[in-house]
């Protein structure tokens, strides 16, 4: 199977332990503006990340435990047939065909607290399969 890529912001992370167990492609840093709707940290610094197959149920386990518990956050990772969708003790790995499990995922982070635009992996959203 192929790998999975998806973007860990460190920000949102309690634990950035986890970045040591991660192949990080590239990084992103982006000042903190009224949209992010994070007003509690000045950047995001964005982890694209790659993680090879065999260790994707690992690493989510990892991630879900180390995100910042005091804000709604989540990470994601992706390979053609799966997408890891990982909120803080919670993991959806979703059929990247099945409406009905992106649906229940984006539920979940939007009753976090999560902004809608930011729980944009759902297929109806216009960026899906970015």
């Amino acid at each position: 199977m192929a790998n999975y890529k998806g973007v860990i912001i460190e920000e949102s992370l309690k634990d950035k332990e986890i970045l040591k167990k991660v192949k990080i492609v590239s990084t992103k840093v982006e000042v903190v503006a009224k949209r992010h709707e994070t007003p509690w940290i000045k950047q995001w610094t964005m982890h694209a990340v790659e993680i090879p197959d065999d260790e994707a149920e690992m690493i989510a386990e990892i991630l879900s435990k180390s995100l910042d518990r005091e804000h709604g956050w989540y990470a994601d990772f992706k390979n053609d047939t799966n997408h890891y969708i990982i909120f803080r003790d919670k993991i959806f790995c979703v059929d990247r065909k099945s409406k009905g499990q992106y649906e229940e995922a984006k539920r979940y982070g939007l009753s976090l607290g999560i902004p809608e635009y930011q729980v944009d992996f759902a297929p109806d959203d216009e960026v899906w399969g970015r």
